[in-house]
């Protein structure tokens, strides 16, 4: 008896997904289940160790990642490197074009020398997106690690369409041989 003190009513045994159902499409074959995939031994690996994992592993993964880039900028002076050092961009190796992400190593070293127009002048996107960029990374990290809740940036997804569309205006105005566009060039 249920809680209405009536009998339940006998699950049907070929059920039809409403959407289907609705439209007048065939309904799903009775009694064919797929057998459960088996995952093989470096995916059992990687789920076992996330299970062990502590909660703050993966930030501080991201972290250091972050951080070998930042040590790489710093090392390798990209201000004064030749422009055909290694590595190098291999868009710009082949084409002679600035690549979308041209000059944001050299922007980040001088971030990180605290010379913001020197980095605008490289990479002025870069250099504007690091703050939303770090806050995200801060809110995600704070909450998977410690369990904070910061407030969330709620980016639209129409403001991250524009700001592509941005990227990329950019990226072609900056490859322009024309007067007010050549001082684009990095």
């Amino acid at each position: 008896m249920t809680s209405v003190d009536r009998p339940a009513a006998a699950p049907d045994p070929h059920p039809v997904p409403p959407a289907e159902h609705a439209a007048g499409q065939a309904a799903w074959p009775a009694g064919v289940a797929y057998p459960a995939v088996e995952p093989d031994r470096f995916t059992r690996l990687v789920l076992r160790l996330h299970a062990r994992a502590p909660r703050w592993a993966v930030p501080l993964a991201a972290v250091g990642c972050v951080g070998l880039g930042m040590a790489y900028a710093l090392l390798s002076d990209p201000t004064h490197s030749d422009p055909d050092a290694r590595p190098t961009c291999l868009l710009k190796l082949t084409t002679g074009l600035d690549c979308p992400g041209c000059g944001g190593t050299r922007a980040l070293w001088y971030v990180l020398h605290a010379d913001l127009p020197a980095a605008a002048r490289h990479h002025f996107l870069f250099v504007f997106s690091l703050p939303f960029l770090a806050w995200l990374f801060v809110s995600w990290a704070g909450n998977r690690a410690f369990g904070w809740r910061l407030p969330e940036l709620r980016i639209n997804p129409k403001v991250i369409g524009g700001f592509l569309a941005l990227w990329l205006a950019f990226s072609v105005a900056r490859n322009l041989p024309w007067a007010p566009f050549t001082s684009l060039y990095v």
